[in-house]
């Protein structure tokens, strides 16, 4: 491809002069050494303007030529971090960071009235009531609120003892979203009893917010933490084999 041309440039009535440009294709510059750029003008203040122009329009068609295609991605990098099989067992000292959550919780409540109206899950709550696929969506929604409400009471005298747990819980988090990207997409999923269940769950959790006293959101989430990690996520870490 070549590129041919005269540019005049013009302030007012002034001419300020003539500038002539000459570059050539891909495959020609390929070969050959580029052409220098010719200059004619009628002065010092037009040798500076066509300098201007040929300078800028040089760097426009290379940064035209510069700018790569990206190739299309299969997958979201992150996908290939999907683990859950690390969730079978948590580690004992793990455990124990949310026993001690839940403890220090306990001793708090002690010293408060505490009149809840319902449970914060819906009754009987058990992942093996769901499709296998559903199974990640209910924990991710029940995650979401438990690292919501446990967020706030890090702020007050617990941020001591709720360090650790809301570590491993941002942790499990990510590898649910990371294994929730590795799935290959999904076609029409089945409609039925099953999936009313998971609606109703995941409005359940939704509402909850709405629906309880601060103090009584936090008492379920708190005394919820050890069926989430034991039961839970090794239900979803198991796949198939939670039956």
């Amino acid at each position: 491809m070549e590129l041919q041309g005269q540019s005049t440039l013009h302030h007012g009535d002034r001419s300020w002069g003539h500038c002539s440009t000459q570059t050539q294709g891909p495959r020609e510059r390929a070969w050959t050494q580029p052409q220098p750029l010719t200059l004619s003008s009628r002065g010092p203040g037009a040798a500076a303007g066509c300098w201007l122009l040929l300078t800028l329009t040089s760097a426009v068609l290379t940064r035209t030529r510069a700018v790569p295609v990206p190739s299309p991605l299969s997958a979201h990098p992150d996908a290939r971090d999907c683990d859950m099989a690390q969730f079978k067992t948590l580690a004992p000292r793990e455990l124990q960071a949310f026993r001690k959550a839940r403890d220090a919780f306990e001793e708090s409540l002690l010293l408060k009235d505490l009149e809840c109206r319902s449970p914060l899950l819906p009754r009987p709550w058990d992942l093996r009531q769901l499709q296998v696929w559903e199974r990640p969506v209910a924990l991710q929604a029940e995650l979401a609120l438990t690292l919501r409400v446990l967020g706030t009471m890090a702020n007050s005298t617990l941020g001591d003892v709720l360090d650790q747990p809301l570590h491993t819980l941002g942790h499990i988090q990510s590898q649910l979203q990371a294994c929730a990207l590795a799935q290959p997409t999904a076609g029409p999923r089945p409609q039925g009893r099953h999936r009313h269940r998971l609606s109703h769950w995941l409005q359940r959790l939704q509402q909850a917010p709405e629906k309880e006293s601060p103090v009584c959101l936090e008492a379920s989430v708190t005394f919820n933490l050890l069926r989430l990690l034991v039961r839970d996520l090794k239900c979803v870490a198991s796949g198939h084999l939670c039956v």
